[in-house]
């Protein structure tokens, strides 16, 4: 009798295919159970104030009563979570910020008076967020470790105040400081490590908390680590142009965290012999830089290691360089770019349904773009990037990125929180824009406004959509303009494109464009190299969970940015410089227009912050021969205060010693965008008359309206 082997091998595998089919249930059972219970989790914070607190003698005087909030679309525990939601920032090590003095003083830099001098908005404690931390700061735990780190809502919830009543809006663009509470940041941290009785009672109070450290030798060492880790970020990212409040130049910044864990130890060889002093000669012989080197790794260098080749640079000891401050900073030159471009934090809304954003448009919000376009966000606020190299063998993250062919390459290992970026972008699709409230504005004049709408769809509708607000189905088009032709500040926008670097591992691989591949040169557009290292970090589970749950986890977060994402692909609309094989990134030198629906709540504008009212917006900038008793933007104003201004519509622009906001200098330019004024001309081509007094006024009423 013949014995038919493949029934023998059917037969043979049925209780391993059973087994195999029953843990694929269990996989999906405990998956949706994860699910719901999260839903069901993310609900339980349902304070009736949202954790707002009132604040008495605040900065530049002022106060105000327990903010309310409008209608956004998000119940109390929609805002709280998305407050408390972290998703893989650390900045610093939880148990050290928590006890953290102030420089001059023994108050807590915590404390909820320096919190509102940054502009950061102080809460009490809540479910979610049991210690008070402030509206999008999160403790955040990775590899057993307690972190301090940055959620979305840090530089996205903003705060409107008028005659002693505060406005809580959800999404809106953040008056926060982050330079100014980073560098007060840096001066407490080396305060503590320098004086002795406040180093003791720091080290007392870290050990009393029994959290992550048990000795004094541990928090001494990490007091020592963390020092040194804010001030070089600092040093790195250091600007000639002023932030001041409510601005920052983040892509500047991710740039330069990006390059600093890309460099690999040959560029950096290269690159330190290259480095000039201003009479001509090398700063560092070559035996200097194989001293300075030693013993680094040579395809990633680590954040511990680019901090000892810091110290060694600086070393007075023999064979080291001893480099001064002046010389230091020319070889951060030769690595870094200066984020010299700072703007203003985009508003939330909308966004998810919108088919490019960023000011410049630079990420394509179609598939994977927000989960790529998320996770370079969490790199520049502090991502921790354990980036390090490996041997040969398939890697999903080095075939996406180009490495398969490497000798080594990089593993995108890191703290950033792929599930939970997937969740924060799918909650901000239910996020409205703010309506006016009258109730604590003052009323709208609707004939007014109903004649200033006839003007905005003369002059601002052909770039400026009009739509509705609570659209479930809508689709936000961003109409992009050629940054000459908008005439705004070009900083931004030429620095996106044009800012180069060295590539490290990325060096001679394949990366693709809107025109075709291209293959990376060791200095390259540092926009290349991001995208790259997005990638890389997307196509990489998270550390921090089992064997099989990262590997389910990030196929279900995958599997949700694609199939929930309604926006596809398609061309930028507008009138910019096409991308071509020379040129693969012309379309990014322009600026994109969106909706103005809740524009009312997003001062100072342009977008840099370099106009503080929309009356302001709709007049000239002062040219030579210009007449003297015209009206013209202000050229000199302040920013800092929240106390609104329902007239002009923005923010207390003088009349306190707040930030001194001049537009002398790329980067803080405020000319452009003169439509109104009969200076810029439309799409079409056509420029149209200047504006009376009376239609402005007009036309800041319909826009109070949007």
């Amino acid at each position: 009798m013949l014995i038919n082997p493949s029934l023998f091998s059917m037969q043979y595998h049925k209780p391993k295919l059973k087994w195999l089919l029953w843990l694929l249930f269990l996989a999906v059972v405990a998956m949706a159970l994860t699910f719901a219970g999260g839903k069901i989790y993310q609900n339980w914070d349902n304070d009736p104030d949202r954790g707002a607190i009132a604040i008495t003698d605040g900065a530049f005087g002022e106060s105000y009563s327990t903010p309310v909030y409008l209608d956004q679309g998000w119940s109390r525990s929609d805002s709280l979570w998305f407050y408390n939601t972290t998703q893989g920032s650390g900045l610093m090590p939880y148990d050290l910020f928590v006890v953290l003095e102030q420089a001059n003083s023994e108050e807590r830099f915590r404390s909820d008076a320096n919190i509102d001098y940054y502009r950061y908005l102080p809460q009490k404690p809540t479910f979610f967020n049991p210690d008070g931390l402030p509206v999008g700061f999160v403790k955040e735990t990775y590899r057993g470790k307690d972190y301090i780190g940055f959620t979305c809502a840090a530089c996205h919830t903003a705060q409107v105040n008028y005659q002693g009543q505060a406005i809580r809006i959800d999404g809106g663009p953040a008056m926060a400081d982050m330079v100014g509470f980073l560098t007060g940041l840096e001066k407490a941290l080396i305060t503590t490590r320098e004086e002795e009785e406040k180093r003791e009672r720091f080290v007392d109070e870290v050990l009393a908390l029994r959290n992550d450290y048990r000795q004094r030798e541990q928090v001494l060492e990490s007091l020592d680590k963390w020092s040194e880790n804010v001030q070089l970020y600092n040093t790195i990212n250091h600007s000639r142009v002023d932030y001041g409040y409510g601005r920052l130049d983040a892509f500047g910044r991710i740039y330069n965290r990006v390059l600093q864990h890309v460099l690999n130890q040959e560029q950096l060889g290269k690159l330190l012999r290259r480095v000039e002093s201003p009479t001509g000669r090398y700063l560092l012989t070559p035996e200097q830089v194989d001293l300075v080197l030693d013993g680094v790794n040579a395809t990633v260098i680590r954040d511990d290691e680019f901090q000892l080749i810091t110290r060694r640079l600086q070393s007075q000891e023999e064979g080291y360089p001893g480099l001064n401050q002046r010389d230091m900073l020319r070889i951060r030159n030769a690595i870094f770019n200066e984020p010299n471009a700072p703007v203003s934090y985009p508003f939330l809304w909308d966004i998810t349904h919108s088919d490019y954003v960023q000011w410049n448009g630079i990420a394509n919000n179609a598939g994977m773009g927000p989960l790529g376009r998320n996770a370079g966000e969490v790199i520049g606020v502090f991502a921790l990037l354990d980036w390090e190299a490996r041997s040969p063998r398939f890697s999903l993250s080095a075939h996406l990125t180009g490495q398969s062919n490497k000798r080594k390459r990089i593993s995108f290992t890191s703290s950033i929180d792929l599930v939970n970026l997937q969740r924060l972008e799918a909650h901000l699709g239910r996020l409205q824009s703010p309506q006016w409230p009258e109730e604590i504005l003052g009323e709208i004049d609707r004939e007014k406004a109903q004649r200033g709408e006839r003007i905005y769809g003369q002059y601002c509708q052909s770039c400026h959509q009009l739509i509705e607000r609570d659209a479930w189905d809508r689709i936000i088009v961003g109409k992009m303009l050629d940054i000459d032709k908008a005439g705004t500040d070009p900083a931004m926008a030429e620095n996106s494109v044009q800012y180069r670097g060295w590539s490290g591992n990325f060096a001679g691989t394949y990366q693709s464009t809107g025109v075709g591949p291209l293959v990376l040169e060791e200095e390259a557009p540092v926009v290349q190299i991001l995208t790259a290292a997005t990638t890389g970090v997307v196509a990489t589970p998270d550390p921090d969970k089992g064997f099989i749950r990262r590997r389910l986890d990030w196929l279900y977060t995958l599997g949700l940015s694609f199939f929930e994402n309604e926006i596809k692909y398609s061309v930028r609309s507008g009138d910019y410089r096409p991308d071509t094989t020379a040129e693969p990134y012309n379309s990014l030198l322009s600026y994109k227009a969106r909706p103005l629906n809740g524009i009312w709540a997003t001062a100072p504008y342009l977008h840099n912050g370099s106009v503080p009212t929309l009356y302001d917006l709709l007049l000239p900038v002062k040219r030579p021969g210009d007449p003297e008793d015209g009206e013209y933007r202000p050229d000199d104003f302040m920013v800092g205060s929240r106390e609104f201004d329902p007239v002009k519509v923005g923010f207390r622009s003088d009349g306190y010693d707040g930030f001194r906001f001049r537009t002398l200098r790329r980067g803080d330019w405020n000319t452009g965008h003169e439509y109104a004024a009969g200076r810029t001309p439309q799409l079409n081509g056509e420029t149209l008359p200047a504006l009376s007094a009376k239609e402005r006024w007009e036309l800041v009423e319909f826009l109070k309206t949007l």
